[in-house]
């Protein structure tokens, strides 16, 4: 384990991390990362990452710090390097080579620090004939079966934001790459490369799907199915305000209190009967559509019907058991997501806002003891050789 003066909180406290600049899924996971308690310094490219948001609000970059280096300058490869030398998990998230041909790349890294772990994220993964070209989360998921899964059947398939690909399949699977690598490396001393593509983790999300596909209990086709919409007492539903209502009344005795409170009593038998859920599905939306959201939310408030309100972004911070459990919070004026999951040992917390560029440099020299970060004029080092 690294020695580190690190002002972290939460069960990766005395982590070190390197972050190599990027936009989606790389910056979220190591935010992940610092949410939990790890000292993740972010090595920022002059001029920034060219993302249109102004760093005070990119909450992606909190309980961060951030250094500026040109990795592209004579000496920009050996203060990241002089990071890696003192770090636990490096993340990077170019294409394929890229790391190489700038000199930090997993063989550079694995020489001045030999437990390492170096974290990749991509979206078509270190190879494969896709393995060099551009991409972004939607282009991603489209091959992988997923996108086709989401959305009416008579529609195209749903863009679900980048949350699948980005997120779900990238960030996430890279952290747990990242943890299992490190729990590894302090075992054994070995640091190793994570292979994180967003093409393989959006796959590997669809498992169930592809046993039930196997079993002949799924059809290879858009809202024909029991999770996608194709059943009727689980999707969404408009209200008479236009707003709507999530309904997942998927066992018997939920799907009765469903009916009951909808006042639809007679339509038990339609449950497994998929010739009557054209007719079903009719009655439920007449119903939904004769009260607004709100009223809809009283009469299911408490019951075992499963079904909800669809909240939008700034909604959902009032809503009352999001509320009361504080998976919302807010930090420097920006309401956010808190850190996730709890720990009852080991608390987590928004530390700081998100990391200005090259703001936190003088610190992070002193301690991660990388005087190299200093320019010539704060370092008697860089300025007597110079």
């Amino acid at each position: 384990m690294t020695t580190a003066r690190t002002p972290g909180q939460g069960p990766l406290t005395g982590v070190r991390v390197v972050e190599l600049a990027g936009i989606g899924p790389g910056p979220f996971a190591a935010m992940l990362l610092a949410d939990l308690g790890a000292d993740v310094v972010r090595v920022d490219r002059p001029g920034g990452p060219g993302l249109a948001i102004d760093p005070a609000y990119d909450v992606t970059n909190r309980n961060k710090r951030s250094v500026v280096v040109d990795l592209k300058s004579p000496d920009g490869p050996a203060q990241v390097l002089d990071l890696a030398a003192r770090a636990d998990v490096l993340v990077e998230g170019y294409r394929p080579g890229v790391a190489e041909r700038l000199g930090v790349g997993p063989e550079a890294c694995h020489a001045r620090n030999p437990a390492l772990v170096y974290g990749r994220m991509t979206g078509w993964g270190q190879d494969g004939p896709l393995a060099d070209r551009a991409g972004h989360d939607i282009a991603y998921i489209a091959p992988t079966g997923t996108l086709g899964m989401i959305g009416r059947p008579d529609e195209p398939p749903a863009v679900p934001a980048n949350l699948l690909g980005d997120y779900a399949g990238g960030s996430l699977y890279l952290v747990v790459g990242v943890l299992a690598a490190l729990h590894h490396a302090r075992a054994t001393g070995t640091g190793q490369v994570v292979d994180a593509a967003i093409v393989d983790g959006v796959s590997h999300l669809a498992t169930m799907i592809h046993g039930m596909l196997a079993a002949g209990g799924w059809q290879d086709r858009r809202g024909a199915n029991l999770l996608d919409g194709g059943c009727p007492y689980y999707g969404t539903y408009e209200t008479a305000d236009g707003r709507y209502m999530a309904v997942g009344a998927l066992e018997p005795q939920f799907y009765e209190e469903f009916l009951a409170l909808l006042g639809i009593e007679e339509q038990a038998a339609a449950r497994k009967d998929i010739t009557r859920w054209g007719e079903l599905r009719e009655q439920v939306a007449a119903r939904f559509k004769s009260r607004t959201r709100d009223e809809w939310t009283a009469v299911f408030d408490g019951t075992d019907a499963c079904v909800a309100p669809v909240l939008s972004l700034r909604e959902a911070p009032h809503h009352p058991h999001l509320a009361a459990r504080g998976t919302f919070t807010d930090h420097g004026g920006i309401t956010q997501p808190a850190p996730a999951p709890r720990f009852s040992a080991t608390p987590t917390s928004v530390r700081t806002g998100p990391a200005r560029p090259g703001a936190d440099t003088a610190d992070v020299a002193r301690d991660w003891d990388v005087p190299g970060l200093l320019p010539p004029s704060r370092n008697p080092q860089r300025k007597a050789s110079s």
